[in-house]
């Protein structure tokens, strides 16, 4: 079993069911409302943003990645910042129950992070992110616990929590004979950049949009291209290989590219090449479209196994 460590967002995600006419809507209302399969990161809601939400679910991009991993049998842990009220939504009970340790997360003045989910018929999704105690996460956080990641196998990262205190982790880990592999999802891609310069990133995870988006300039390690339902892309200083995912009927792929990453530094922690890494993210990413919700769909390790063996 190989150490994971999530170090990133945890949001209580508000889910709207959304026809095409409200998509429409929110769109001529607001400039920055998010193109289909997008995130964005709003600091400020303005006061006329409501939504009524159809379910409340627990999400945050490095949280799924933590439960994702732990799905495909790492032993996982959360770090990162909630709100006083995380009580009221169970959110560590929640992460516990799904076997991540969430020991070392912090507690802020300021509420949890919060993401407005909207499903459209099709299962294709937008996310509004407002960061909440996310964004408190500061380099005194972050030096507290960096023995925790220092013992990690492999650390995920994500871009819902402020770049600079991890920029600075980078730095220092860079050095490090022994750190971990660093998997980094740089999502949602604005001002991802420093972190993209930084050496210890081992593996970059975008999906099409955030590869459009960011400056690859100064990055040398394995890319691995989130493409949907469509072939992969992995490129590596040493080449380059496809991986076609399998094919499934989506009901919402909210959370998809979460059980991806969870299952790419599961198994690259268990020592697994990143070509058998990447064969078995890309069906666990591609099962998890099968049901509702971030996390409600990520399979088991044994489960993607089946799968990949035909017991569908």
């Amino acid at each position: 079993m190989g150490r994971v460590v999530s170090l990133g967002s945890i949001n209580v995600d508000h889910v709207v069911h959304a026809t095409d006419a409200e998509i429409t809507s929110f769109a001529e209302c607001y400039d920055w409302f998010p193109e289909q399969g997008h995130t964005v990161r709003v600091d400020t809601l303005p006061g006329g943003f409501s939504v009524d939400a159809d379910e409340t679910r627990h999400g945050g991009k490095g949280a799924n990645q933590a439960v994702a991993a732990a799905r495909a049998g790492a032993d996982a842990t959360m770090l990162g910042k909630v709100g006083a009220d995380h009580d009221d939504y169970d959110v560590l009970p929640t992460l516990a129950a799904a076997g991540v340790d969430a020991a070392h997360v912090g507690t802020a003045d300021a509420p949890t992070g919060s993401a407005y989910v909207f499903v459209e018929a099709g299962g294709d999704n937008r996310i509004v992110v407002h960061p909440g105690a996310n964004g408190t996460v500061d380099d005194a956080y972050v030096a507290a616990v960096r023995a925790v990641v220092r013992d990690a196998d492999c650390l995920l990262l994500q871009n819902e929590i402020p770049v600079e205190p991890i920029a600075s982790l980078l730095t220092d880990l860079a050095d490090d004979p022994d750190r971990p592999t660093v998997v980094l999802d740089p999502a949602p891609p604005e001002g991802v950049d420093p972190l993209l310069a930084c050496d210890a990133v081992d593996v970059l995870t975008p999906n099409e949009h955030e590869y459009a988006a960011i400056d690859l300039d100064d990055y040398d390690g394995a890319l691995v291209r989130k493409r949907g339902g469509d072939t992969l892309i992995v490129e590596t200083p040493d080449g380059r290989f496809t991986v076609d995912p399998p094919a499934v009927e989506p009901v919402d792929t909210t959370g998809a590219g979460d059980a991806l990453n969870g299952f790419l530094a599961a198994r690259l922690a268990a020592g697994a090449s990143l070509r058998e890494a990447v064969e078995t993210a890309v069906v666990a990413g591609s099962m998890a479209t099968r049901e509702s919700g971030a996390r409600n769909g990520v399979p088991t390790l044994d489960a993607v196994r089946a799968f990949q063996a035909g017991e569908r």
